[in-house]
């Protein structure tokens, strides 16, 4: 073998090893095109980011109204007051352990986090400059899009990515409902409280799947009952979904959601 081939044999070898074309190493091989990801090829870290078109809001969600409204034929609740989100800069969801997130979700933002009950247009001091209003809302779907709630604010800097989303509505049931379960799904992780109590915490980078996690056995009392969320999540989508099931997995729908309070 000639010097000439124990240098291609050479670089062919170390290309290989480089993931790179072994004809783009000789002369007039050109440059090989960039591969995917960060420096060096290894897969870019996903950066929270602010969003560059708005979204419009009215394909997603329509403003509640007077009265009260029930569950979908599916039992999913769709009529809730969302806050604004908080700015909560994660750079991955792998940091969504539970300790990491009963730390943040137990963390007070606002005056009454644990038992305010919004009202469209209300306005809440987050920090020492952030004032953030909460908006009522009947989803149009089953799941409720943050994403795009986010991306529909009217305002300056729209925070999408590495936010905090709570999220409340009020249950009217005519009668005790025991042996129900809270069943729901999130993107990213969520912390679910009834009535004062936390009953469920769905933790980890996941994606919102329907009946991703059930509370144990709960009651839902005669007359009001408080449900609220925090969810949580980095950089990409985030939306959520929840629904009450009964002992054999069939969805609760002869409740009422009575809010706004009337």
């Amino acid at each position: 073998m000639n010097i000439f081939h124990r240098k291609t044999v050479f670089v062919t070898c170390l290309a290989a090893m480089l993931g790179l074309s072994a004809f783009a190493q000789m002369p007039g091989g050109g440059t090989p095109p960039p591969r995917p990801g960060g420096q060096g090829g290894f897969p870019a870290m996903r950066q929270p980011q602010k969003i560059q078109t708005p979204t419009n809001r009215a394909d997603y969600f329509t403003p509640a109204t007077a009265g009260s409204v029930k569950p979908d034929e599916k039992g999913f609740i769709r009529r809730w007051v969302l806050l604004e989100p908080i700015n909560k800069p994660n750079r991955t969801n792998t940091v969504f352990t539970d300790s990491y997130l009963n730390q943040v979700f137990d963390t007070v933002y606002f005056k009454d986090q644990f038992t305010v009950l919004p009202k469209d247009g209300d306005k809440v001091k987050v920090g020492k400059k952030e004032k953030l209003t909460w908006h009522a809302f009947d989803s149009k779907l089953f799941n409720v899009k943050l994403y795009r709630y986010a991306a529909s604010m009217d305002r300056k800097e729209r925070h999408v990515y590495g936010v905090l989303f709570w999220a409340v509505t009020v249950i009217d049931c005519a009668e005790d409902m025991e042996n129900v379960r809270l069943s729901a799904g999130s993107n990213s992780a969520s912390k679910w409280w009834l009535n004062g109590e936390e009953v469920l915490l769905l933790s980890g980078d996941r994606r919102m799947v329907v009946d991703d996690g059930q509370s144990h056995r709960l009651t839902l009392k005669k007359g009001r009952n408080v449900l609220r969320a925090a969810i949580i999540n980095g950089p990409g989508m985030s939306d959520f979904c929840v629904r009450f099931v009964k002992e054999d997995g069939t969805p609760v729908t002869n409740i009422n959601i009575n809010y706004p309070l009337q």
